[in-house]
């Protein structure tokens, strides 16, 4: 088992099954924030060796093999991630209330830290994963960089 205090940083992550907003589904309940890593082979294998939960999906061909993932959970409650979404001109954080936008997000790049929460319970155990940082760089199209301001525009209408 991994000790609580040891993360584990992807880079140039891809992300899948994304439900920042917690909407309730066949696989979610209402509330749960989540969203699935796609893990490099070398990093899911010393994550399996340390008891976290990683899950396999089907290779689409017979000769490739199983895509490794693991799911990751977002918990705003004890100690909130940090979520930070950067395009050409800004860095912006988000909070509970807008994470979901990452939902439908056109994503670039993403890095991300996750935290293993060692759980024990009947006589089972594991490891669940929880968001710690992510940085995601949206992929930006032609309007978007075209009204793109470093400072928010005047609204002289509320003034």
């Amino acid at each position: 088992m991994p000790d609580q205090r040891n993360t584990v940083m992807v880079e140039n992550a891809r992300l899948v099954f994304r439900n920042f907003a917690g909407k309730e589904g066949q696989y979610n309940r209402e509330g749960d924030r989540n969203f699935g890593v796609i893990l490099p082979e070398d990093i899911a294998q010393q994550m399996l060796e340390d008891g976290w939960n990683i899950k396999y999906l089907s290779s689409r061909e017979d000769d490739e093999p199983d895509t490794p993932w693991i799911s990751v959970a977002v918990n705003f409650k004890n100690r909130p991630p940090k979520v930070v979404v950067i395009t050409s001109t800004s860095r912006t954080h988000l909070s509970e209330d807008s994470v979901e936008v990452l939902d439908w997000a056109d994503v670039q790049t993403a890095d991300l830290i996750i935290t293993p929460y060692v759980w024990e319970v009947n006589d089972k155990s594991g490891v669940k994963a929880y968001l710690k940082s992510l940085y995601i760089t949206i992929e930006e199209d032609d309007l978007d960089r075209k009204y793109a301001q470093k400072d928010s525009p005047r609204d002289d209408f509320n003034e």
